[in-house]
């Protein structure tokens, strides 16, 4: 296996590897990482790192992963909280009491893609298989945020409904706020048909030329992390604090989970960020 990115690192790849930012890890009050495949003790379609209690996996070969997983990446396990994603764009705010949620507490909100947070002993967790992470660090408040981007959550602008989030419960400026995005499905790999080009074409104040590709097949290719990207700088987010992924999960779905690699047979990955 080949890893090869000038934004990301990957960490422990002899035993339970994860990736993070390097733009983050310059970050002294926040801990992040983003799962692979590797590393845990899932079976079947699942192997091995898989993250997710609700596609058939053995609930105990998950907890196992997660176990292992934050002790490798420097997380204390029970302080996950994690979202339960449905493709929309509701933005939760979790506290201490949150702890658990998801994890080895039942989840208690059908509809949550996003999570935040401005508290310590939290860490926050969310889901992914293709679909766009996005990380955002306020560095004036201490805030932090997750969400996840799929296509429908993208041209829902749940990036922009975070920043707006963190802005009415932190104060966050969004000048303050330094995010990353992916690793996801790239532009190399993500073809789509009209009826979903179309929404990324109807996305106001965007340059839809930079992330929507017509094919000579009547397709099209998106560029995910590109809408992201100009959605965050639309509400505010300084362009030079935003890094992209330059990694595609297709293109490396030996190290990474991808939904469209494996059609479907998988397990997931998890991103995961707390303030220390």
């Amino acid at each position: 296996m080949e890893f090869s990115s000038k934004v990301l690192t990957l960490n422990n790849s002899d035993s339970i590897p994860y990736l993070t930012y390097n733009s983050l890890s310059e970050i002294n009050f926040i801990n992040h990482a983003f799962s692979t495949r590797l590393g845990g003790v899932s079976t079947g379609e699942f192997d091995s790192m898989n993250l997710a209690f609700n596609r058939g996996d053995n609930p105990d070969n998950v907890t196992e992963n997660y176990k292992r997983l934050c002790k490798s990446a420097g997380f204390d396990y029970k302080s996950l909280v994690a979202s339960s994603q449905d493709h929309n764009t509701f933005v939760r705010s979790v506290t201490v009491e949150d702890k658990g949620v998801g994890i080895y507490k039942p989840r208690d909100i059908k509809s949550v893609d996003a999570l935040i947070t401005n508290e310590k002993g939290i860490t926050l967790v969310t889901y992914y298989a293709d679909c766009t992470p996005l990380f955002f660090v306020d560095t004036k408040n201490r805030a932090i945020g997750l969400a996840h981007a799929g296509w429908r959550g993208t041209v829902g602008r749940i990036g922009e409904k975070v920043v707006k989030k963190m802005s009415e419960l932190y104060g966050t400026k969004p000048s303050d706020i330094v995010a990353a995005i992916g690793p996801a499905i790239s532009v190399c790999c993500y073809e789509v048909d009209l009826p979903c080009a179309e929404n990324f074409f109807k996305l106001e104040n965007l340059d839809s030329s930079k992330f929507v590709f017509p094919m000579k097949n009547g397709k099209f290719m998106i560029d995910l992390l590109e809408t992201n990207r100009q959605i965050l700088v639309n509400c505010g987010v300084n362009p030079q604090n935003i890094t992209l992924s330059d990694i595609c999960t297709n293109c490396h779905s030996d190290l990474l989970w991808s939904h469209r690699a494996t059609k479907g047979h998988r397990g997931t990955m998890s991103a995961f960020m707390s303030l220390v």
